[in-house]
């Protein structure tokens, strides 16, 4: 299975993501890369973050996550990995996409969407 893009953009009001531009990304990874889909939530640590991941997580599927710090990210969303019957630390690959450019987070994205075939 192809993995799933899942971009985290913080409310869209992170002063790190000011160079990026959300739409471009998205639709590079959905357009040009072999992932199943990538979709965008506004802010996965708060608690219709861990209701998202309840209902969307499915095992033996790869996650890559675009958002904050890696470290941060594993801590807030393993739980609700757990709880859905997933495995945060075998399906999730967390990329820091803060403060970089456009074109940067896109090479970020393909090389982990390569990595994977």
């Amino acid at each position: 299975m192809k993995p799933r893009f899942i971009m985290c953009i913080c409310t869209g009001q992170c002063p790190g993501f000011k160079s990026l531009d959300l739409w471009a990304l998205i639709n590079y990874v959905r357009n040009e890369l072999d992932v199943e889909y990538a979709i965008v939530h506004p802010q996965l640590c708060v608690d219709d973050g861990d209701r998202f991941f309840k209902d969307y997580i499915k095992p033996d599927v790869k996650y890559i996550i675009g958002a904050c710090d890696p470290k941060m990210q594993r801590k807030m969303f393993k739980d609700a990995f757990l709880e859905s019957g997933g495995d945060y630390d075998k399906q999730v690959i967390s990329l820091d996409l803060r403060n970089i450019s456009t074109e940067e987070a896109m090479k970020k994205v393909k090389e982990v969407v390569e990595s994977l075939k």
